[in-house]
C-alpha cells in the first residue's frame, strides 16, 4: 500500500495529451468531470509529455500540497531547467516573484510579515460594507431581470462583488475597477500549463499595464498616507528596508499586486458557479434558503466539485517516491486539484452534487501556500447567497456558463439567469 492507494502510474506519457486537449475544449470546459475520472484511470501519478507529472489522488496531491520536500518553482528552479529561456517572459517573471512562488525562507519572511490577513476581526469590520455591496449589485441584477427578462450574473455580480470588496479594503478608487478587471483577465494567460506565444504577448502587455497601476497606487499612497492597509504595509516595509526605499517599493508591488488579482477571477467563477449549481436544481435552491445554517456546506460543495483551478504545479526538492512512483529532484508535478476533490476513495459517489456532504477537498492548497483570502472568499460566498436565495426565490439559468478557453484558471465568462 502507498501513501495514496494502490494505483500505480503508467508509462505511456502520450497518453495524456488527448485528455489535456479535451480539457481545454468547449465540452471539457462545460463539464471536466470525465475528464478528470480518465485522467485518475491512468494512474496516481501520470507522466505528462515533457517530463513531470500529473498527479490524481486526493491523499497524493494533499501530500504535495502540505509537504515540505515539495516546493513552488521560484527564480532559481526556473535557472536551472534546460529551457531556462522559456521562464524569462516578463508576465511569468512578474509572477514569480509573488507570494505563491517564493519558497522558504523568503516566502516565510514575508507570509508571516502579512500575519492573518482576514481574522476574525478584520472580516467583522468588513462584513457590513461587503453586504451593502451584495445588495447593491442585486439592485443592478434585478433592475436588468425586471427590463430584460434576463441578466448576465457572471458580469453584474460575480466579476464585480470581489473587486468591490478587495477595491475598497485596499481603498482604491472605484473608477480604477474596471481597468483592473480588465488587464487581470489578460495577464493570466502567463500562468496557463504551455501558455502560447501569443497568449505570451497578451499577458506582457497586461503585465505592462498592471505594473504601472499598482506602482502608481503606491506612490499616491505614500503621498497621501492614510489608516488604510496599504498606507499600514507601506509604513511596516520602510521600517525593514529603512536605507533602501526601491526595495521597500518593490515589496509593496508585489503584495498589492498579487493580494489583489489573486482575489478577483477565483473567487468571482466560485461564485457563479454557486449560482449555477444551486439555481440549476429548484428544490435544492429552495431547501438552502430554508436551512440557511447548511450556506457554508453549500460553499464547501461548489468548491469540491468544480475548483477555480484546475492545476497547480509543484517540484521535487529531493529523490523521492510519490505513491509507488520514483520522483527524481527538481521534477515538477502537476497538481490536479479536480481530479483529487472527486477520488471516491476521499468522496463516495464524488459526481453527486451534495450540500450535506461534508466532504473534503484541497481548493484552498494547503501548507505554506494555503490560500490567503479563504476567510474572505467564504465570507463573500455566504452573504451572497444568502441574499440572493432571499431576493430571487426563482432565479434559474436562462442557459448554460460560457468559459474562458483555459487549462488552469477557469473563469466563467457568462451566466445568463430568469426568474
Amino acid at each position: 500500500m502507498t501513501a495514496a492507494g494502490v494505483i500505480r502510474g503508467t508509462t505511456d506519457r502520450r497518453a495524456v495529451v488527448p485528455l489535456l486537449r479535451r480539457l481545454r475544449s468547449q465540452e471539457g470546459q462545460a463539464n471536466p468531470l470525465p475528464v478528470w475520472d480518465d485522467l485518475r484511470a491512468l494512474g496516481e501519478v501520470v507522466p505528462a509529455p515533457w517530463g513531470g507529472y500529473f498527479v490524481t489522488g486526493f491523499e497524493a496531491c494533499s501530500q504535495i500540497l502540505r509537504g515540505r520536500d515539495w516546493l513552488v518553482p521560484d527564480f532559481a528552479w526556473q535557472e536551472r531547467r534546460p529551457d531556462a529561456a522559456r521562464w524569462q517572459d516578463p508576465a511569468t517573471r512578474e509572477m514569480t516573484r509573488t507570494l505563491s512562488r517564493l519558497n522558504p525562507p523568503v516566502h516565510t519572511f514575508q507570509r508571516r510579515a502579512l500575519g492573518n490577513l482576514f481574522d476574525r476581526h478584520t472580516l467583522e469590520v468588513m462584513r457590513p460594507q461587503v453586504d451593502a455591496h451584495v445588495t447593491r449589485l442585486l439592485d443592478d441584477l434585478d433592475l436588468q431581470l425586471r427590463l430584460r427578462g434576463e441578466a448576465d450574473f457572471a458580469t453584474t455580480v460575480g466579476d464585480q462583488l470581489p473587486i468591490q470588496t478587495v477595491g475598497h479594503w485596499l481603498g482604491i478608487p472605484a473608477e480604477h475597477f474596471p481597468h483592473i478587471l480588465d488587464f487581470t483577465h489578460r495577464q493570466v494567460h502567463a500562468q496557463e500549463l504551455l501558455p502560447t506565444k501569443s497568449e505570451l504577448a497578451i499577458s506582457a502587455e497586461a503585465t505592462l499595464e498592471m505594473r504601472a497601476f499598482f506602482t502608481g497606487l503606491v506612490a499616491d499612497r505614500r503621498a497621501h498616507p492614510g489608516d488604510d492597509v496599504l498606507s499600514g504595509w507601506i509604513r511596516y516595509w520602510d521600517v525593514q528596508y529603512p536605507d533602501d526605499r526601491a526595495a521597500a517599493d518593490q515589496m509593496l508591488y508585489d503584495l498589492t499586486m498579487f493580494i489583489t488579482i489573486a482575489s478577483l477571477e477565483t473567487t468571482a467563477t466560485m461564485l457563479a458557479n454557486a449560482v449555477w449549481f444551486l439555481t440549476r436544481d429548484p428544490a435544492r435552491a429552495d431547501w438552502l434558503r430554508r436551512h440557511p445554517d447548511h450556506m457554508d456546506d453549500a460553499v464547501d460543495e461548489v468548491l469540491r466539485y468544480d475548483p477555480p483551478i484546475h492545476l497547480n504545479s509543484r517540484f521535487a526538492a529531493d529523490d523521492t517516491v510519490l505513491a509507488g512512483v520514483p520522483i527524481a529532484k527538481d521534477t515538477t508535478v502537476h497538481v490536479l486539484y479536480g481530479a483529487a476533490n472527486h477520488d471516491p476513495r476521499r468522496n463516495p459517489e464524488p459526481h453527486v452534487f451534495d450540500i450535506r456532504r461534508k466532504g473534503g477537498h484541497l481548493t484552498f492548497g494547503g501548507g505554506a501556500h494555503y490560500c490567503l483570502g479563504t476567510a474572505l472568499a467564504r465570507m463573500e460566498a455566504r452573504l451572497l447567497l444568502t441574499q440572493l436565495l432571499r431576493r430571487f426565490p426563482t432565479l434559474r439559468p436562462a442557459a448554460c456558463p460560457a468559459y474562458a478557453n483555459r487549462m488552469v484558471f477557469r473563469r466563467i465568462t457568462s451566466l445568463k439567469v430568469t426568474t
